[in-house]
């Protein structure tokens, strides 16, 4: 009698367990707990910037649109995107006869920069997978001729 009890127990324990592992295999295939499937695209910029419209593709090309609320017109030297806290990698303006971008004030411009995992080696990532960054942009002021720098941090899911 208890071996017939205990045989039923252990079958019945069997059955559930298995049942949940197959609800969490349905709910893992289904992509349930892939965190990259509720990250927002999202872009903070420091004072007097702000941006818009963020995406990175899976070669590590950042796009973004930059609304310029300083003061004065601005213009942009030099943009530059890493994957770490730091910029240190900045691409000059391809922008002839110039070389810089021209922005009055409270116009935007969509910016598209490479970005870095350090110094020399360009970012790569899978697409469904969540980017984290820092995008820097080198300005001068048009009316008084200072420069600056706006920095911002990145967080997209790559595209």
């Amino acid at each position: 009698m208890r071996l017939q009890a205990a045989l039923e127990y252990l079958t019945s324990y069997g059955w559930a367990i298995l049942i949940i592992a197959a609800v969490l295999i349905a709910i893992y295939s289904l992509g349930f707990f892939n965190i990259g499937n509720y990250a927002n695209s999202e872009c903070v910029m420091t004072s007097g910037f702000s941006c818009s419209g963020v995406s990175i593709t899976s070669g590590g090309v950042v796009k973004a649109t930059i609304v310029q609320s300083t003061p004065s017109p601005i213009n942009i030297t030099a943009v530059g995107c890493m994957q770490n806290a730091t910029v240190t990698k900045m691409e000059n303006i391809v922008n002839p006869p110039s070389n810089q971008i021209y922005l009055p004030i409270g116009s935007s411009y969509t910016l598209s920069v490479q970005c870095y995992t350090n110094e020399s080696i360009t970012y790569s990532g899978t697409p469904g997978s969540v980017f984290g960054g820092v995008i820097a942009i080198n300005y001068t002021d048009e009316i008084t001729g200072i420069d600056g720098i706006a920095t911002g941090q990145v967080v997209s899911k790559i595209t």
